[in-house]
């Protein structure tokens, strides 16, 4: 049996059809022109998953879609050395993206397939960690009713199994309830990497400033235990072993910015498992997603 590869992703795929560009929200009842429209794989794990293949990194991408057209569709997208595939008997998610002037977007997802997938599903789905720098990424957990509630029980078999663990949570749809940030906090505490952008690191600590965000996060966590928190055109700064490092971000006409910070996670990531630095791993992922925000078609590298 080959050894696994160095990259895990764990989460939502989908079908994104991406709309734009608008001024405001329109009038109800009136129709609005859009200069293009894309109709493409998405989820934040999927974003992952195909960014990873645009920077020609081995991974395994372990999702679901629905068995409908929409569903076939969508996982002919991903490679199929790097994909495995759990298929439910039921529609796929689509989500539509609205790009509006700036770059900023706002989603509308139907639940479909992501409202079936079972954690169980997964756990048993888990290869063993090749030896060295291992790392499994979950993301997109909040439009996955079954991950959301079996989110601790992955990460614990994902450590039996050898794994690093790092986390995106995203943005819950129902936003920051209390029950929803004790959940998060607990997801964070288990994982050994914490991604997350500055508008979610503000609003789980109340913290405004990313320094002081992370500073929040790290009380009563060990040491190695890592924190990162993605700027935008900022950047991103990485604290770890009561240490800061920053990656700025080159200054590049953007696009669109979904996925982002997905094409980010999957850069930096990628660079931990080659054995690079913290500073260099930012770096890394910074760059794949300046590269991924400012192409059409979408380019992870040069």
């Amino acid at each position: 049996m080959h050894p696994s590869p160095a990259i895990l992703v764990l989460g939502n795929a989908n079908v994104d059809l991406v709309l734009g560009e608008i001024d405001g929200w329109p009038v109800v009842g009136t129709e609005i022109m859009v200069e293009r429209s894309e109709m493409r794989p998405g989820g934040s794990a999927g974003n992952s998953a195909l960014a990873l293949t645009g920077l020609d990194v081995d991974h395994l991408f372990i999702a679901s879609t629905g068995n409908d057209p929409n569903g076939a569709w969508l996982r002919d997208a991903f490679s199929k050395n790097h994909s495995l595939w759990i298929v439910d008997d039921c529609p796929t998610t689509l989500t539509v993206g609205i790009v509006h002037k700036g770059g900023d977007r706002a989603f509308f997802t139907t639940p479909g397939h992501l409202d079936m997938a079972r954690v169980e599903d997964l756990v048993a789905r888990l290869p063993d960690a090749p030896s060295g720098p291992a790392f499994a990424l979950v993301s997109g957990g909040f439009l996955m009713p079954g991950l959301r509630a079996g989110t601790s029980k992955l990460l614990d078999a994902l450590h039996a199994k050898g794994w690093q663990t790092a986390i995106d949570p995203g943005w819950p749809p129902e936003g920051w309830q209390r029950p929803t940030m004790r959940l998060v906090k607990e997801w964070l505490d288990q994982a050994d990497i914490a991604l997350l952008n500055e508008v979610e690191a503000a609003a789980i600590t109340g913290e405004g400033d990313p320094d002081a965000a992370a500073a929040a996060f790290a009380q009563g966590k060990a040491s190695s235990h890592m924190i990162v928190i993605k700027q935008g055109a900022a950047g991103a700064s990485a604290y770890a072993n009561g240490q800061r490092f920053h990656a700025s971000a080159p200054s590049v006409r953007v696009i669109d910015t979904v996925g982002a910070g997905d094409t980010f996670n999957a850069g930096f990531l990628a660079a931990l498992a080659r054995g690079e630095d913290l500073s260099q791993a930012l770096t890394r992922g910074v760059t794949a997603a300046s590269r991924a925000v400012s192409t059409s078609p979408r380019r992870y590298r040069d």
